[in-house]
């Protein structure tokens, strides 16, 4: 039986006691070296990668173009976080949080730097005056979703799929703890769908595109292969919504930018323009550019 642990009086940092992710995890911030960060033609500067977090960003992008807001057009590239590229110093003053996706506006005087993923959607959203309800009570319910999803997100990425996927050692209680939040959520969300076509309400919002990229990628069994072990065929009313979402062309457009995983014909690493799309999807790319 293994001993009951006991925390020290002062915690110090085991660098080899991380996990899969022991490289990147430090109890500092700040830059580790430097690198200006790629300024391309558009207003828009994203820089991210394909993880849920970043196809938030990258679903918004492209459902603002779909809907014809030109001024959306973007550039996206990649950041290989796994090589610590989130630790260059370009991307710290974008974001001091080292964390995907940051979004630099270059369509002012001065460029603006939006960090966090909520926080992006909702920038862009009040930026081109989409996707987010003006009537002040319907407005405050897609808000309140959409933060609902950047609290309970933690509890399923760093908590649950921690645990349960990545960790060194299965922890028993940390993986019944979070599997028990994680179905609890799960259940938050599918009574809302019971009521709702949508998130928000009766129509589609960045509440919609920010929980999609998670909720909907766990019933579909994308992250952390824990479909049986959740049971998420019970909550059918996330799987009907789930399809609904990734149905849409914007969606499955914005889920392939900075993906370097999966089907290599499902991965566009960086996005410069429309025409990327049917141009340079890994597939297509030459063997000597290809990013495995």
């Amino acid at each position: 039986m293994t001993e009951p642990y006991t925390p020290p009086t002062v915690w110090t940092w085991n660098k080899d006691n991380g996990g899969r992710f022991a490289n990147i995890n430090r109890p500092i911030a700040g830059a580790t070296h430097d690198k200006d960060l790629p300024i391309g033609k558009h207003p828009l500067q994203l820089y991210s990668l394909a993880t849920p977090n970043g196809v938030k960003v990258t679903v918004m992008l492209e459902e603002l173009l779909a809907a014809g807001h030109t001024g959306a057009e973007y550039d996206a590239w990649l950041i290989k976080i796994m090589e610590g590229d989130q630790f260059g110093s370009g991307f710290v003053a974008a974001n001091p949080n080292s964390k995907i996706p940051a979004l630099v506006d270059h369509s002012g005087e001065t460029p603006v730097r939006v960090f966090e993923s909520g926080s992006i959607l909702l920038y862009l959203a009040d930026k081109f005056g989409a996707f987010v309800p003006t009537d002040p009570a319907k407005r405050a319910e897609v808000l309140s979703w959409l933060f609902w999803q950047m609290g309970a997100g933690p509890m399923l990425g760093g908590g649950f799929g921690h645990f349960y996927a990545y960790a060194p050692v299965k922890i028993e209680y940390a993986i019944d703890r979070f599997a028990m939040e994680v179905k609890r959520q799960l259940d938050v969300l599918d009574r809302r769908l019971g009521e709702s076509a949508y998130v928000g309400g009766s129509d589609y919002s960045i509440a919609d595109m920010a929980i999609w990229p998670w909720y909907g990628a766990l019933v579909k069994g994308l992250v952390y292969d824990a479909g049986e072990f959740l049971q998420v065929q019970e909550y059918k009313n996330v799987l009907r919504w789930t399809d609904q979402i990734g149905a849409r062309p914007a969606v499955q457009r914005g889920r392939m930018v900075n993906r370097v995983m999966g089907d290599p014909a499902s991965q566009l690493h960086e996005r410069h323009d429309a025409s990327d799309f049917d141009t340079k999807t890994q597939d297509k790319l030459a063997p000597a550019a290809t990013d495995a």
